[in-house]
């Protein structure tokens, strides 16, 4: 599984970790920055992440920012894409069984290293439900963002 990284100023110390666990377990990674602690923009990194989503380019995205809720925003932009800001495990399960989100939001100044990571594989672990409930409302979200597509 590739997983889709991106990240601003304020998630860049649980990203590296994020990315640090991905990788000793077999996951494959792209990094779409940032890089560095300079104060920076999450809508950038949000936008090529979720693109690479989107595009199946990668499989799924974490997405960090200070708390999480503008990088969320800014990735549900993009057509295609199922972003969910989790704060716990069971949060991150119920997103994946119920919504069949492919891309996590997280607050690196909320959310531990600890906690982040217990989040992360809770995400990568849990398959969508297939119910047909579930599929149901996720084909009403995308027909409410084609509605809006221009």
């Amino acid at each position: 599984m590739k997983i889709a990284l991106a990240c601003d100023h304020g998630g860049l110390a649980l990203k590296n970790k994020i990315m640090e666990y991905l990788k000793e377990n077999g996951y494959e990674t792209e990094d779409f920055g940032t890089t560095t602690d300079c104060s920076c923009d999450y809508p950038d990194f949000a936008l090529a992440g979720a693109e690479a989503v989107a595009s199946g380019k990668c499989d799924r995205g974490i997405f960090v920012c200070t708390t999480g809720i503008g990088i969320s925003i800014a990735a549900n932009k993009v057509p295609g894409v199922r972003c969910a800001l989790c704060t716990d495990a069971t949060c991150a399960r119920l997103t994946r069984e119920h919504n069949d989100a492919n891309v996590l939001a997280l607050g690196g100044g909320i959310v531990g290293v600890n906690l982040g990571l217990d989040i992360v594989k809770t995400f990568l672990g849990t398959e969508f439900s297939g119910l047909e409930k579930h599929q149901r409302r996720i084909d009403k979200i995308s027909a409410i963002e084609a509605k809006y597509l221009r």
